[in-house]
């Protein structure tokens, strides 16, 4: 997998300078790639149908899992996101080990949430092994800072969901979800995979509480009345337990 070099349009975007590549001949030494702009989430020009992957994960098994489905373009300086779907949506990986090493990922979080330029989705491996961490990451995500988050058990699964959240964004690329508000509601099928993590919700009562709901804001402000006219008096109490303990 080769590195495309980047230029900086008038507007200030990362583009690959596809002339530049063409022209490249073999031996010739290709000048250094643009970095991020300054503080690391600035947007960046993802080409249609292309992945912009930081380039720690090159030849990682979350990577190879990609290759041969979509076009993956490495580089450098991408922190403190690891995948760029789009040049306003991206990926932050949380693995396993980072998740038992305490709270260092919240920065990256944080950072992206507080940039104004980006959406993240924050993809978390879940394990045996940090399986009693999950729930902290789980809220602090989720209701802090109102990200989405989607649970995969190793790199290998994640790979194929990062495959499958491009290839919906290419199907309708002028409904992108995460281009519509900057604080937006979630989109429909990552929102609901997030809502399916509260406990006792499954994705028929997530279903029914995004109608009634449609933002986590919404859903973690609603009282325990409000939530019983949807999915009943036991769940509607795991519910507001599961927000209001977060606080």
């Amino acid at each position: 997998m080769f590195r495309e070099p980047l230029d900086r349009g008038e507007s200030g975007v990362l583009i690959p300078d596809w002339t530049e590549l063409r022209h490249q001949g073999p031996g010739r030494s290709r000048p250094p790639m643009e970095k991020n702009l300054p503080g690391g989430t600035g947007p960046v020009h993802v080409p249609f149908g292309h992945i912009v992957a930081n380039e720690k994960w090159r030849g990682s098994q979350l990577a190879q899992g990609m290759q041969g489905k979509i076009k993956l373009v490495f580089e450098d300086g991408l922190t403190p996101v690891d995948f760029y779907l789009s040049s306003r949506s991206c990926i932050l990986y949380v693995t396993e080990a980072d998740l038992v090493a305490g709270n260092g990922y919240r920065k990256r979080l944080v950072r992206v949430r507080n940039s104004g330029n980006l959406q993240g989705i924050v993809v978390v491996e879940k394990t045996r092994i940090n399986e009693q961490y999950f729930p902290a990451i789980q809220k602090f995500t989720v209701l802090d800072l109102g990200m989405v988050l989607l649970p995969v058990a190793n790199q290998i699964e994640a790979s194929c969901l990062i495959v499958q959240l491009v290839q919906e964004q290419s199907k309708e690329p002028s409904k992108n979800p995460f281009l519509k508000k900057k604080r937006a509601l979630l989109s429909e099928p990552y929102l609901l995979r997030t809502v399916q993590q509260i406990p006792g919700v499954g994705k028929v009562k997530a279903s029914l509480l995004l109608q009634k709901f449609p933002s986590i804001h919404e859903l973690s402000n609603a009282s325990v009345q409000e939530l019983e006219l949807v999915v009943g008096q036991v769940v509607a109490q795991q519910i507001h337990t599961f927000f209001t303990q977060s606080r």
